[in-house]
């Protein structure tokens, strides 16, 4: 059966589902959810998830929400092996923490830039929301110091959930290079996968022109 997943490819929550099921080679069905006509507040959409959010994946009939628990799902489910997320107890723990990290630090500083720049349409970007992105990126920095990855030496879906959110915070608060430099080298790393492009790009592509226009001065 074909995967049905609900959402958009500029939204970073999206594409990280887009990462990990091009990364699973799953077969899959990409349903646009049209925010401006505020699809995801007919009374269908909530029967799919009340809190009105996306992404949403539907299989064999059952729907899941929530980016992080869609891709845990996946790979539990369809993965060939479990490296993407690790059965060993300590390992997983590690790749719970970093995908709790950007759920509740990166997405949160994420969420509420854009709730200013896209849905108030104020292109002024507050400074205490800047250095709070700042701040998540000292953090993902210290944890990239001793790995190659943000939760060991093997690519894991806390990759994928921490480059759609920081790829997309990039620009709204450019990375600084040089005071970030693991963090740069990392991104790079993850452009080289070979499902990068279908995952990442093309919606982070869209996401950049949309703040391109939202931020533009007069």
């Amino acid at each position: 059966m074909v995967l049905n997943l609900y959402g958009l490819e500029p939204s970073p929550a999206c594409r990280t589902v887009l990462l990990t099921l091009n990364a699973l080679g799953c077969e899959f069905k990409l349903k646009k959810i049209q925010l401006k006509k505020f699809e995801q507040k007919t009374e269908d959409f909530r029967k799919k998830n009340p809190l009105q959010l996306i992404p949403v994946l539907e299989d064999e009939g059952q729907y899941l929400a929530d980016s992080h628990a869609i891709s845990a799902y996946l790979v539990r489910k369809y993965a060939k092996n479990d490296s993407l997320y690790p059965k060993d107890f300590k390992q997983r723990a590690l790749v719970d923490h970093r995908l709790f990290f950007d759920s509740g630090v990166l997405f949160a500083s994420l969420n509420a830039i854009t709730i200013k720049v896209f849905q108030e349409n104020n292109p002024i970007i507050p400074e205490d929301k800047q250095n709070d992105v700042i701040s998540g990126y000292e953090f993902l920095e210290k944890f990239l110091e001793n790995s190659n990855y943000v939760a060991g030496e093997n690519v894991t879906i806390a990759d994928f959930s921490i480059l759609a959110t920081v790829s997309s915070l990039n620009y709204l608060v450019p990375i600084d290079g040089k005071k970030f430099p693991k963090v740069m080298q990392w991104m790079e790393l993850m452009t080289k996968l070979p499902y990068y492009e279908r995952g990442n790009e093309l919606g982070l592509a869209l996401f950049a022109k949309k703040c391109e226009i939202f931020l533009k001065k007069e």
